[in-house]
């Protein structure tokens, strides 16, 4: 079974980054067996089209706009995403939507998941994540990784675990990414 990670998102706007952050914490500290494609999608949106057709599975990490707490997490499979009508309010957010509901209409569509956390900020221009999405940011990684084991996939811990704090550093210091 051929699966992807993607994280998606504005790392700009505070929370609206933590689809981004949580895929890179995914890959730091997880090891998985069969390997799966963990991808930071960012704001990319149609151009991640083809990982709907050509994977079996996706699971997307994003922010889902639901009225309820920040901080609440959500799996929702591709149908109730789509069914939400009005949901939509970041640009990405927008994209995933449109891209699920044109690959509905294609032969091959992968089985879609999105696991979404509400976010309390996505207006202020900073790289970071307020405390109450951090808090459930730990929820968000657990529930995707059972999504994974489900899927077959054997999910270790890697021995160093890399902290949100970690992620968040690496994101707003470039001159790390050379390093």
């Amino acid at each position: 079974m051929k699966i992807a990670v993607i994280g998606v998102g504005n790392i700009l706007f505070m929370d609206e980054g933590v689809g981004v952050y949580a895929s890179k914490m995914l890959k730091e500290n997880y090891v998985f067996k069969p390997e799966i494609e963990i991808v930071d999608g960012g704001t990319l949106g149609f151009k991640l089209m083809d990982y709907f057709e050509d994977y079996d599975k996706v699971v997307i990490l994003d922010t889902v706009s639901i009225d309820d707490n920040p901080g609440s997490v959500y799996n929702l499979p591709a149908e109730a995403l789509m069914g939400l009508g009005d949901y939509r309010k970041t640009v990405h957010e927008v994209e995933v939507v449109g891209m699920l509901e044109i690959c509905s209409m294609l032969d091959k569509m992968a089985e879609v998941s999105v696991m979404g956390i509400i976010p309390e900020d996505i207006l202020t221009v900073q790289i970071n994540l307020t405390e109450t999405v951090k808090q459930g940011l730990p929820l968000l990684l657990e529930k995707s990784v059972n999504i994974l084991r489900a899927a077959g996939i054997d999910v270790t811990p890697k021995p160093m675990q890399q902290t949100i704090e970690t992620i968040l550093s690496f994101y707003d210091d470039p001159g790390m990414r050379l390093r």
